[in-house]
């Protein structure tokens, strides 16, 4: 099945979720005092952050669907 959706209707709908994702990903790093998901991952990773593996997952797992809908935005 093959739904159209006009550009400026795909667009608001991929910011939207965009937003959310940013968000979220924002409020995990903040619960662990990071600026950058990077630096909580390899931490996460090393054991430095003991408790945070389910945030880790999380965050990787956010990241993943941002860039993919980075990449959806930009090819319009």
């Amino acid at each position: 099945m093959k739904v159209y959706l006009e550009k400026e209707v795909a667009e608001d709908l991929i910011g939207y979720k965009l937003r959310n994702i940013q968000e979220n990903i924002k409020k995990i790093l903040k619960r662990w005092n990071e600026i950058e998901s990077s630096t909580f991952l390899e931490k996460a990773k090393n054991g430095t952050y003991s408790e945070a593996e389910n945030d880790a997952i999380d965050l990787k797992q956010l990241l993943l669907e941002e860039n993919k809908l980075n990449n959806l935005m930009n090819s319009f």
